[in-house]
Formats: structure tokens, C-alpha cells, sequence
């Protein structure tokens, strides 16, 4: 399992645009990855589960991702949050 933490830098925190685009980078590894704030967690394969999370600027949130291809998944979604997030 790979696990990280990150502090959301958007303005908006994860709204509409970079939640859609963050599920297709989730949904491109055969991983599953999970999000995890303020003690709820929610698949990050689901998009509207991921913006019922509520992330706003400043919140860190935690990401787990377990499967054959975690190391490349984390490094994806590490890589996608630090440019868009």
C-alpha cells in the first residue's frame, strides 16, 4: 500500500473540473485508491463521492492506493494534485 498526504492549494478546493479529471487518472491504473478527510473516505473511482467529500482549500487530506500497480498510480495522482490541486 501506498500512502500520502496533501494540502489542497486550489482556490476552489476539489470542485467539478479537476475532480472529473482526477477519476480519469485513477480509473487509468488497475489500483484502487482511496481519499480520506476529516475521518470519511470515499473511492476515488467516484466522481460524486469525491466532490460530496467537500475538500476546500487548506484541508490535507490523505490518499491510500493498493494494487498491482500502486507506485505508478500514486505517482499519478501525487504528480496531477501538485500541478492542478
Amino acid at each position: 500500500m501506498k500512502e500520502f498526504q496533501y494540502t489542497i492549494k486550489d482556490a476552489c478546493g476539489i470542485h467539478a473540473r479537476p475532480a472529473g479529471l482526477l477519476v480519469k487518472v485513477v480509473k487509468g491504473h488497475a489500483s484502487t485508491a482511496t481519499i480520506e478527510k476529516d475521518g470519511k473516505s470515499c473511492d476515488m473511482r467516484k466522481l460524486m463521492a469525491l466532490m460530496g467529500m467537500g475538500v476546500k482549500q487548506g484541508d490535507t487530506v490523505t490518499i491510500k492506493v493498493v494494487g498491482d500497480d500502486e507506485d505508478a498510480a500514486a505517482e499519478a495522482i501525487q504528480k496531477f494534485m501538485t500541478e492542478n490541486l
